[in-house]
């Protein structure tokens, strides 16, 4: 019988590390298409899963792409929306920083666009990072995680990007106590819309 090929074990963490670090270096410097949601979505959902199956030989689900717990993950998601909004006014208000980049960010389709963003960006870190390190490093994968994640977000208004290693923390806590990705989505989702609409005075 013929053996399938994977990645031998001792690859597994470099790869993961080198593939993540590219994946986001290409997100900065290419368009692989005209919408930069979409461009998102395939590099890092479509082509880590890509990875996953065809080099890996491993079900994505193992790195959290899945419901898992999601009576947990939806109230998880819930309080942290009930939590956000007020939250997010009052940054977008005292915040000029904050309202100036985001308020031109405002459209009708935002909202959506966003989603298919957020499908890909949340699964580079808190799925393929979070789940593939922590199988060697445990818990630490929490805060390994958080590291790119807040250094991709240079560029962005201070405030933002000072915080953005306790907010990646905690989308990975969200992603590791559910064991899914889509619950951090939910509430990164609902942090983008809210600074976008309140940054555009639509909040009040």
């Amino acid at each position: 019988m013929k053996r399938t090929w994977r990645l031998p074990e001792s690859w597994k963490i470099p790869f993961l590390l080198i593939a993540s670090t590219q994946l986001i270096l290409l997100d900065y410097y290419r368009n692989l298409t005209p919408w930069y949601y979409l461009d998102r979505f395939l590099l890092h959902l479509v082509i880590p899963i890509v990875f996953i199956v065809f080099l890996l030989r491993e079900n994505p689900s193992q790195y959290g792409f899945q419901l898992g717990d999601w009576r947990t993950g939806l109230k998880i998601a819930l309080l942290s929306a009930i939590l956000i909004f007020p939250a997010v006014w009052l940054a977008a208000h005292f915040t000029p920083s904050l309202s100036r980049y985001y308020q031109p960010q405002y459209h009708p389709a935002a909202p959506f666009q966003l989603i298919l963003d957020l499908l890909g960006w949340e699964f580079l870190f808190r799925g393929w990072l979070l789940f593939g390190l922590e199988r060697q490093f445990g818990r630490h994968a929490l805060w390994m995680q958080a590291v790119p994640f807040a250094i991709a977000h240079l560029g962005k208004p201070e405030l933002e990007t000072l915080t953005t290693i306790f907010g990646g923390y905690f989308f990975g806590w969200v992603a590791w106590r559910t064991r899914s990705y889509l619950y951090p989505v939910l509430i990164h989702w609902c942090i983008a819309v809210a600074i976008i609409l309140a940054s555009a005075g639509r909040l009040g």
